[in-house]
């Protein structure tokens, strides 16, 4: 009798566990190293000079007040000697186009500047960065201090940063209320403890995000909420200037060995040091080409050409240079020529022509603006000699820093006139608002609603007048 034939049972592979996908980037906390350089002085130098402006700009004054206010509760914006209300909003319209139509102009010829030298969250990170390398020391100090378990000493140099990063916070929130609040007042309340509610509030609040920003958040900033950062390449072009490796120079890469020719060893002028990494403040490769990460401060251009020095090759590894450039090997000179390029042209013709245009309507205008609303509760009523009245209110709002007693008229219809406040004295800077009668014969016009004018005069200057239209009504 033949064995029937044993049947083997494996165990069942597993299935392998699906891979997990994240789409959120884990933060590496980046230790950028410190470089010096000639675009690091550029830097050093913007730094100093946005600060300057921003901190001691509060402090100016002009005509016995605060040069540069804005005050929002008076609903009146001082810049110097010009005063601006809430009916000049024209004019931060017109700012607002120049300084994006500047930008503009700016990155198509050179890239993300902008970013790299002037931008808040980069000017107030370096400085973040600059109380960091006093306190704790350079890149390697830094690192080592992250691995060392806690301690006394590591809290001391901790702690101390902080508190430094805390007290610049502050200062910068107390600096941005100034802007909003007079700054010597706002000092007062603050030496004696008594600040307003939303000043309190605004102080803690920007030097909050501050903090945060630039002490902790840094490169994200850059990489995920700003807008700037992700619009930007519409504005770059072939001819835009943008930090760029020279793969054709660099490649391939390698380190040097003593006796031993790199070029017969097919080696590119780059070493593979990786300075430009550990320089570069959002931690890109600028090997790797363009990346919207790139700030353009220009650092990684700094440490390569110290690099070059010491192995003694030629500096410009990395530079500034445009993608026709690095393709078609042109000079210094020829890129130059590109720039100038029809997109170039358009963008500084129309920043010119917007520039001239808003400041010739702003060296001509009229320190003086007038509002005239008829009294609708009475429209038109009969005196006791039989002409007929009505009744205005004028808002005279003087806009210059000097006070100046306006006369009033008004014509359109035979014998109008005025019986009632025909002149009256505005404070510089101020509104001042009265009632008025206007008189009329019933046969001047038409029945209704008749045009009239108030002319408006300054009896000290003749040239600050304003014509005001109205409505006259004849019963």
């Amino acid at each position: 009798m033949s064995t029937p034939p044993r049947i083997v049972t494996e165990p069942p592979v597993p299935a392998s566990a699906p891979a997990t996908i994240s789409f959120v980037e884990k933060r590496k906390k980046i230790h950028a190293k410190g470089v010096r350089g000639f675009f690091d002085n550029w830097r050093i130098g913007m730094v100093i000079l946005t600060q300057v402006i921003f901190y001691g700009g509060l402090w100016l004054e002009w005509n016995g007040r605060q040069a540069l206010l804005f005050d929002i509760l008076q609903r009146k914006f001082y810049i110097f000697g010009l005063v601006f209300w809430p009916q000049d909003v024209i004019y931060l319209a017109v700012l607002l186009i120049v300084s994006a139509y500047g930008l503009f102009l700016v990155t198509a010829i050179a890239g993300r500047l902008f970013c790299g030298y002037a931008c808040p969250q980069t000017v107030y990170t370096q400085l973040f960065m600059w109380i960091e390398n006093w306190i704790e020391g350079d890149r390697n100090a830094r690192i080592k201090l992250d691995k060392a378990p806690l301690g006394a000493r590591k809290l001391r140099i901790r702690g101390t940063k902080h508190l430094l990063w805390v007290l610049l916070s502050l200062w910068t929130g107390f600096t941005l209320a100034g802007y909003f609040s007079p700054v010597k007042e706002l000092t007062q309340n603050l030496l004696t403890w008594n600040l307003g509610g939303w000043e309190t509030f605004w102080i803690f609040f920007y030097a909050g995000f501050t903090y945060l920003m630039a002490g902790f958040m840094r490169e994200q900033v850059c990489k995920y909420m700003c807008p700037y950062a992700r619009f930007q390449s519409v504005m770059f072009d072939p001819d835009t200037l943008i930090i760029s490796y020279d793969e054709a120079r660099g490649e391939n890469r390698g380190a040097r060995k003593k006796g031993v020719d790199p070029k017969a060893a097919g080696l590119g002028d780059c070493i593979d040091c990786g300075q430009c990494v550990v320089v570069c403040p959002t931690g890109i490769d600028i090997r790797k080409g363009l990346q919207y990460e790139c700030i353009g401060c220009a650092a990684c251009i700094d440490v390569c050409d110290e690099v070059m020095d010491k192995v003694g090759l030629p500096r410009g590894l990395v530079r500034y240079s445009t993608e026709n450039a690095m393709a078609q090997k042109l000079d210094k000179k020829d890129i130059v020529s590109h720039i100038v390029r029809p997109r170039i042209l358009l963008y500084t013709a129309i920043l010119i022509l917007i520039t001239i245009l808003a400041g010739w309507f702003l060296a001509n205008r009229i320190p003086l603006k007038v509002d005239i609303i008829r009294d609708r509760s009475t429209l038109a009523r009969e005196a006791d000699d039989g002409r007929i009245e009505n009744v205005f209110t004028l808002q005279i709002m003087n806009t210059e820093e000097q006070a100046h007693r306006y006369k009033v008229t008004v014509d359109g219809l035979p014998g109008v006139e005025i019986d009632g406040i025909s002149e009256v004295e505005v404070p510089a800077g101020m509104l001042q608002s009265f009632m008025t009668v206007v008189r009329s014969q019933p046969d001047a016009g038409h029945k209704g609603a008749n045009p009239i004018h108030f002319e408006i005069t300054a009896q000290e200057n003749n040239k600050i007048q304003v014509r005001e239209k109205a409505s006259f009504m004849l019963p």
